[in-house]
């Protein structure tokens, strides 16, 4: 065999080397991992909810059921009142305008965030506080009133809740009643319906919600 055949055999059989990655596709992975990390946080804080025992879904408040719950505040106002699944915080807003304490309990953390933006931006920051909590284990004995924006399947549990920790305490629920006591007021307005309880007066129910 030749020298120029051995030199050439030769030089087939050494493993090529691996190409060095350009710098503007380091750029690339890494600004597409990022993204993804990212989202996946973002979209956890919606998610998670729906992995717990019942989901409470992010539905803003009309305006007319904004107006709705006021109309249920005394005009001396309650002394504390929260706010069950505040959302964007602006049922807790409206109420600090009346000068009343108002609390709010929201599992997802970036409402939570947004609320308390929102609290400062319209000057009731003083007034407000946001809590990223897990509402059936959060206590409802300092307030005496308490607005319940829920989902039917949650109903009856925080029905037992609310007895058990604020039996004195007055109930404002909004889209759907207590399954089981009779409201002693009621707002008539379509999927803008309120129910307002006085837990020390309202009674049983005739015919408790299914």
């Amino acid at each position: 065999m030749s020298a120029l055949s051995m030199d050439a055999l030769e030089l087939n059989s050494q493993p090529s080397r691996p190409k060095s990655m350009s710098k503007s596709a380091k750029f690339l992975i890494f600004a597409t991992g990022g993204v993804g990390v990212g989202l996946s946080v973002v979209c956890a804080s919606f998610v998670a909810p729906a992995f717990r025992r019942i989901c409470l879904p992010y539905v803003p408040a009309t305006p007319e059921q904004v107006s709705n719950v006021l109309k249920f505040l005394p005009a001396k106002g309650p002394k504390r009142l929260l706010d069950i699944g505040s959302g964007d915080g602006r049922i807790v807003i409206a109420t600090a305008k009346h000068g009343i304490q108002s609390d709010g309990v929201e599992l997802n953390p970036w409402l939570v965030w947004w609320s308390r933006l929102a609290a400062l931006r319209e000057g009731v920051n003083s007034k407000t506080k946001f809590y990223r909590r897990d509402l059936w284990k959060f206590s409802l004995k300092p307030y005496d009133y308490v607005v319940i924006f829920g989902v039917e399947q949650m109903m009856k549990d925080l029905e037992h809740k609310l007895i058990a920790e604020v039996p004195s305490s007055k109930v404002i629920a909004c889209r759907f009643p207590l399954p089981t006591l009779e409201p002693l007021k009621v707002i008539e307005d379509g999927v803008n319906s309120v129910w307002f309880y006085d837990l020390s007066k309202s009674k049983p129910s005739n015919h408790p919600s299914q």
